[in-house]
């Protein structure tokens, strides 16, 4: 897998261009989808689980619940992850057959893919990595254009 390439794709496909702020990012992962997406902080989401978002997937909708954390940078980060998942098709077919091996009391239609951030050694957590990376540096470049940080400050 070409990580580099494949990142570039996922961004140039949501065509928000090089800027955009989190709601439209949210806007077009919804859209993309075509489901209802939600995003709930989970207070016993922590570092003593490891896991510091989980993507769960039913019929009808994507949930994304993550850890509390002070910063507010971190907590996007780890949303940003969970739709560079949504964005790259992690889990859609056959790509969740781990979580059906893991949790096969749960009904397939509520199964999510528990992601832990910290395990990026496969091609799957280094691409959505990368990706929640760049769609970082999109808002960040967002939040600059608006303030017009680079007139005053370059």
């Amino acid at each position: 897998m070409n990580v580099e390439m494949t990142v570039s794709t996922a961004v140039a496909d949501l065509a928000l261009g090089g800027a955009f702020t989190f709601d439209a990012l949210f806007d077009a992962v919804r859209q993309r989808r075509q489901r209802k997406l939600r995003v709930v902080e989970l207070a016993e989401l922590g570092d003593h689980d490891g896991i510091c978002a989980v993507w769960l997937t039913t019929d009808t909708e994507d949930l994304i619940l993550h850890a509390h954390s002070d910063s507010v940078l971190h907590r996007q980060q780890f949303v940003l992850h969970e739709f560079a998942h949504m964005i790259l098709g992690h889990c859609d077919g056959d790509e969740c057959s781990e979580v059906d091996a893991l949790l096969p009391d749960i009904p397939p239609h509520t199964r999510g893919r528990l992601l832990r951030r910290q395990d990026l050694d496969t091609d799957t957590e280094i691409a959505a990595e990368s990706l929640a990376d760049r769609l970082a540096a999109g808002i960040r470049g967002s939040a600059f254009a608006e303030s017009r940080y680079s007139e005053i400050f370059a």
